[in-house]
């Protein structure tokens, strides 16, 4: 994301997606075909770097579409990213059962295939980027530029250090869950997470409506309401102990709140500069992976230091910091 996504301000996204689909469809294929794990690990490598499509595709969507339109069409397509996750693991899974390990890489090059031939379809053939009066940028030029829009777009920032709590949040609760439901005090199998996890569907049908919300109330308010959402079901963890039923309503809340969360801090971001909107996407998602990378080890730690109540105690400080940075940031909006 940080070497590749920068480009989506440079080069013709349309040509752009159809290079990153073709390598997306050679590796998928080589994975299929490998009969060496080497060759199966470094087609997987190529795959996850050529996979920047659902990074790109809003950020060049969002430049189509209304102002006041921004926030609904963010949530549309951070709903469809929620419905390909979870289709593509159950797909997955099932292809696997029936068909062999190898079904699953077949059916993704497909895929990759359609999206290949779609992509042109749909896309513009002659995009603007930039002034062609000015001078080319070079790479480097273009990836050093991340820094100064750090640090003259404070914005930038914020909405990515409340993601990386947000989604840090997420994945140490589900860590903890995991751990959590399969203990000898709990006593439930793994499938019985893999049945809770089913709940994040929900974010498919919450996305496009937090998405009309920030456009109709504001982004900033929207953030600061879900922050809200995100602290109280924190405490109802505190609560839940070793109830399952309890625990559903924490798991509900914190997948509302964490998904609008992620559409208001894209909403923000689609509103700022359209010429570096991709770089501004960059600077966020890197943010937010590295804290999530970050969140599932701190997470672990404090699972085999304290267990569940540690989990739900780092949950709470994380949502505390995510409804104080929320706060903040609807304050410095009005000043």
């Amino acid at each position: 994301i940080l070497l590749l996504l920068p480009l989506g301000d440079r080069v013709n996204n349309r040509k752009l997606l159809t290079i990153f689909a073709a390598g997306q469809l050679i590796a998928l294929l080589a994975m299929a075909l490998a009969a060496d794990f080497r060759v199966f690990v470094i087609a997987s490598s190529v795959l996850g770097f050529a996979t920047i499509t659902p990074y790109l595709v809003p950020a060049y969507v969002t430049k189509r579409v209304k102002p006041e339109r921004v926030g609904h069409v963010t949530g549309i397509l951070t709903a469809g990213i929620t419905a390909g996750l979870l289709a593509s693991r159950g797909g997955a899974g099932a292809l696997g059962h029936f068909f062999g390990w190898r079904a699953a890489y077949w059916v993704g090059a497909a895929l990759a295939l359609a999206v290949l031939v779609i992509v042109p379809l749909i896309m513009e053939k002659d995009e603007k980027l930039r002034d062609d009066s000015e001078p080319q940028e070079s790479y480097g030029a273009l990836i050093a530029s991340l820094w100064p829009i750090v640090r003259t777009m404070p914005d930038v920032l914020l909405a990515g250090l409340l993601q990386a709590l947000s989604f840090g949040f997420f994945l140490a609760l589900w860590l903890g869950i995991g751990l959590h439901l399969t203990s000898a005090q709990m006593g439930y199998g793994v499938d019985v997470v893999g049945y809770l996890a089913l709940l994040a569907a929900s974010n498919i049908l919450i996305a496009p409506w937090s998405g009309r919300l920030a456009d109709r109330i504001g982004a900033e308010k929207v953030r600061v309401l879900f922050a809200i959402v995100q602290w109280i079901g924190a405490i109802l963890l505190f609560i839940a102990g070793t109830s399952i039923w309890i625990l559903i309503v924490p798991i509900i809340l914190s997948n509302f709140g964490g998904a609008s969360m992620d559409v208001a801090n894209r909403t923000i971001l689609f509103g700022r500069a359209p010429e570096i909107r991709t770089r501004l996407m960059t600077i966020y998602i890197v943010i937010m992976f590295l804290g999530g990378g970050l969140s599932s080890w701190v997470g672990t730690a404090a699972y085999a230091w304290g267990g569940w109540d540690a989990i739900a105690g780092m949950s709470l400080v994380f949502a505390t910091l995510i409804l104080g940075l929320a706060l903040w940031g609807q304050h410095s909006r009005k000043t």
